[in-house]
């Protein structure tokens, strides 16, 4: 199952593309959606749509994972990273791709197995289970790490739904 990471971002927008076989995770493609910060906030918005848009149209994942929302100190940022989201959900929802949602603290628990790990053990353990090597963003390790966890929670996903 192909799944496609998002960890959006006004600013920058990271993804990953990752996929699961015989329990390897492997990773296809990484990295951000970069917008000018200098362009007013539509602009940014469509950048990042149309990023996405590509991204699902180039790779067509079966699934979408992102990170959910999460209390901000400064309700400017939470504004702006609300509206990537919704920018992020909407191009899923446009290729018809299911979206999965996956708090910080579960990302973490899910890829070093301590909700309470901080960036640089969560990036080290990312690049560990996808075999990469320094040069990945922090956007991109953040997005691969949204992807292994809905990778790790995939077969939980499938029982719930036959259950329903």
């Amino acid at each position: 199952m192909l799944v496609l990471g998002i960890d959006p971002g006004s600013v920058h927008t990271g993804y990953a593309l990752v996929d699961r076989d015989r329990g390897r995770y492997l990773l296809r493609s990484a990295g951000a959606i970069h917008t000018n910060t200098k362009a007013d906030i539509p602009s940014r918005l469509l950048t990042i749509f149309q990023g996405l848009q590509s991204l699902l149209t180039l790779h067509q994942p079966q699934v979408v994972s992102i990170e959910a929302i999460f209390r901000h100190k400064s309700s400017e940022s939470a504004l702006r990273l609300g509206q990537a989201r919704g920018v992020a959900l909407l191009a899923a929802a446009q290729a018809g791709v299911p979206v999965f949602e996956y708090n910080n603290m579960t990302v973490k628990k899910s890829v070093t197995g301590s909700g309470s790990a901080d960036k640089v053990q969560l990036a080290r353990m990312v690049r560990l289970l996808v075999g990469a090597d320094e040069s990945l963003t922090a956007d991109a390790t953040d997005a691969i790490g949204i992807a292994i966890t809905h990778l790790a929670h995939a077969k939980h996903h499938a029982i719930v739904r036959s259950l329903t």
